[in-house]
């Protein structure tokens, strides 16, 4: 049995590497090529400048002929896939059609359960790859049929998050050799293979907007998202108005344009039906009851009813103790403490110490 779980030689199974130009993909690649592997490393090209902000992270430009370097330089085949239709039309539409509807996306979940555990994972499927391999900070393990999610070892760098939505049958597929490294392990791997990426910092933010223009996106791509509408308070007194409820996230204190409050005012919900918003305090931010759909469920068989776990709704936090109840496609999980700055479209992600049992798309 090799490194990759297959009852054959290094060099009789191929493996597709997702190279986004990056350190860790790239570190994932000439791993498993200086294991024998027969690799073949693929870069999709996901966006273009016109359409979006200009580019500052993975899969444009400098970073596709990073990936090539790569794999020239180690002697691996190559392959460049165009994929910005099936991103502009599985990501970014979502990402605007979510701000625009008074919902916060998470298109790093998009992009993975959409163009690479879909349509990459079908291409390596049809050059007849033994698996696809990703450079995410995550753990599988089990056999080639019942694979579970873990946490990577390295938990500032976890990744598994953003890899709830994997259905059971593309987690059975895919594999990530880097989960049991920590990411400073990578970076003396990258000096020691001699990547000229060994250096390369890591993506920030969002791949294709920066944490400022995510609005500049959203108006360019659907221009009649801006109707001014009304500022509430929790008692729907009026406040004044608003210039579009694709500016304002759960969460967000500055900005707002309303001022005179003894306290701080805090945007605490947006109804896209009433094109409004509501203020209120700090404290009427916390919530501790999230409500969520389309369950992606990696748990086994049974759904569960009062299964004591943990859960998180955003990445950078830890998961917190409570209780999960999923209902067929529908669920709750109930925190035992109260949390602050949920909002729809993200995600409630379900762990049972550090297996990832599947997560939901959080509705209110």
């Amino acid at each position: 049995m090799n490194s990759l779980g297959f009852d054959k030689s290094e060099k009789d199974t191929k493996v597709v590497v997702a190279m986004s130009g990056g350190v860790d993909s790239s570190v994932a690649a000439v791993m498993l090529k200086k294991q024998g592997y027969n690799v073949i490393g693929v870069t999709l090209k996901l966006y273009s400048n016109s359409k979006t902000s200009k580019s500052k992270s993975c899969c444009a430009g400098i970073d596709i002929e990073d990936a090539k370097n790569v794999a020239y330089k180690n002697n691996f085949q190559h392959i460049v896939l165009d994929y910005q239709e099936k991103f502009y039309n599985g990501v970014i539409n979502n990402f605007v059609d979510s701000y625009s509807s008074g919902e916060t996306p998470l298109p790093c979940v998009k992009c993975n359960e959409t163009v690479k555990f879909s349509d990459l994972l079908n291409e390596a499927k049809k050059i007849e790859a033994d698996a696809l391999v990703t450079g995410h900070y995550a753990i599988r393990k089990g056999s080639l049929n019942n694979a579970s999610l873990h946490k990577a070892k390295d938990f500032s760098k976890d990744q598994s998050f953003f890899l709830f939505a994997t259905l059971q049958e593309q987690l059975n597929y895919v594999r990530f050799p880097l989960g049991d490294y920590k990411k400073s392990e990578i970076r003396e791997l990258a000096k020691k293979y001699e990547l000229d990426v060994s250096d390369k910092p890591d993506s920030q933010d969002i791949c294709f907007v920066t944490s400022d223009s995510y609005r500049d996106l959203v108006k360019n791509l659907n221009p009649g998202v801006n109707k001014k509408g009304i500022i509430y308070d929790i008692d729907k007194n009026i406040l004044g108005t608003h210039d579009g409820i694709s500016n304002y996230t759960i969460g967000q204190r500055k900005g707002i344009g309303i001022s005179g409050s003894k306290e701080a005012l805090y945007v605490i919900n947006i109804n896209n039906d009433q094109n409004s918003i509501t203020l209120g305090t700090k404290e009427n931010l916390k919530k501790n009851v999230i409500s969520f759909k389309n369950i992606n469920w990696l748990g086994g068989n049974i759904l569960p009813k009062g299964l004591d776990c943990s859960a998180k709704i955003r990445s950078t936090q830890d998961d917190l103790p409570g209780i999960l109840d999923i209902n067929s496609d529908q669920g709750t999980f109930t925190f035992e403490t109260e949390l602050d700055k949920t909002s729809p479209g993200q995600a409630c992600v379900f762990y049972k110490n550090d297996q990832l049992l599947g997560g939901g798309w959080i509705t209110a």
